[in-house]
């Protein structure tokens, strides 16, 4: 591995690590503070939304600038919600104003969220060789998801040191040094000849639909990302309210999820030639499912962590081959635009679904809202084994 690309490695750890632990601080913030589920499921939402316009855009862009560019406009823009989140919490003199600030907080998260990841898929295109870019994605993706999952542990453990206030910082703090490592990963644009935005986003359609095996990977994207929404809306809900843990225990609990991710990653990593790709994403993604109707009716610790562990570990299986399948079988000339198309489905269907699970949970109770949300994945991954027929066959190692 070379020193440029250890330092985006770095760079790439911290910045999902506060990432995501600024969508976890809405959901927190909004259920603790606030003492809302709506508002936890809308915020949520707006973590996640704007790349279902951003996110098209985000990929032409990826096509034609240094992605290193994207890189440190997304990341100055995540550190603009930290500082939005801070001083919402620290000024605001009611909770209508803190409301507030965690909305405008969300919908900026969600903008950088729109470029951030396709922009490091398009800078690791371009500082590992090729040959190496399978296994190279698979590993960069591990690093988003472990930062999914120790995003509560850095929450917890701040907040019960130095509160709210501690935890924005904290992620402030973490996006400047990853925005520091940027700048020795120096990244090139693409010098072909430009056409309108909406021209090159149908050449990216286009694309797919040339190759059913992207469109159908995409389309996994959408039903594996379906799992993220209740999980990360609700979970936090069901460790206090249902598994009567505290603070600490919760961090602890939902860090469950960076044990479970990591072994799921490197797993992956370990066995790319010996799994066969289609058939893990589309079981795996049926029993992970079945994993959320599970732990929405267990109600002692231990069961509901053994049980979130196996669902990170497929979980994380899965979401590794899929977009280790996309960088792969894009082609160089639209990788950019395809990785954003994943970006939309990887943030919109979370969104999507983080939001319906809200409302359930608000009208519902946790439980029965994280349960129907586990019965509606495995009712779509058993429609998708059917009608997904390339994924089906389709396996790298071979």
């Amino acid at each position: 591995m070379t020193v440029r690309a250890f330092l985006f490695y770095v760079s790439s750890f911290l910045a999902f690590l506060c990432g995501h632990s600024v969508n976890y601080s809405v959901i927190m913030y909004s259920q603790d503070i606030l003492n809302s589920d709506l508002i936890s499921g809308v915020g949520f939402g707006l973590c996640f939304g704007p790349p279902i316009i951003l996110g098209w855009y985000a990929g032409v862009l990826c096509d034609r600038l240094a992605p290193g560019r994207l890189i440190l406009f997304s990341q100055i823009t995540f550190m603009l919600c930290a500082l939005v989140l801070f001083f919402g919490n620290y000024l605001a003199s009611d909770m209508m104003m803190k409301a507030s600030m965690i909305i405008i907080g969300a919908f900026l998260a969600g903008c950088s969220w729109s470029f951030i990841a396709p922009a490091r898929f398009a800078t690791l295109a371009q500082i590992v060789p090729e040959k190496s870019l399978h296994g190279a994605t698979i590993l960069l993706n591990l690093l988003s998801m472990v930062g999914f999952g120790l995003g509560p542990l850095l929450i917890a453990y701040t907040h019960s040191g130095f509160g709210w206030s501690g935890v924005f910082i904290s992620i402030f703090i973490g996006f400047f040094l990853a925005t520091i490592l940027v700048f020795f990963v120096p990244t090139q644009g693409s010098d072909k000849v430009r056409m309108k935005v909406s021209a090159e986003i149908r050449e990216g359609l286009h694309a797919v639909a040339a190759k059913p095996i992207l469109s159908q990977l995409l389309l996994a994207s959408v039903l594996a990302y379906m799992l993220m929404g209740p999980m990360q809306v609700l979970l936090p809900r069901i460790a206090s309210s249902e598994l009567s843990l505290n603070e600490i225990e919760r961090g602890s609990y939902l860090g469950v999820l960076a044990l479970a991710l990591i072994i799921g990653g490197v797993l992956c990593m370990i066995l790319k030639r010996r799994v066969h790709d289609g058939m893990t994403i589309l079981i795996g993604t049926m029993i992970a499912g079945a994993s959320i109707v599970a732990i929405s009716q267990i109600t002692t610790p231990i069961t509901s962590g053994l049980v979130l562990l196996f669902s990170g570990i497929i979980g994380g299986m899965i979401v590794s081959l899929i977009v280790a399948g996309l960088q792969a079988e894009a082609g160089a000339g639209v990788r950019g635009r395809v990785m954003g198309m994943y970006t939309i489905t990887s943030q919109i269907t979370p969104a999507l679904s983080g939001l319906g699970a809200g409302i359930l949970s608000e009208y519902l109770g946790v439980v029965w809202g994280l349960l129907i949300c586990g019965m509606l994945i495995v009712t779509a991954a058993v429609i998708s084994m059917g009608k997904l027929n390339v994924i089906r066959s389709y396996n790298r190692a071979m």
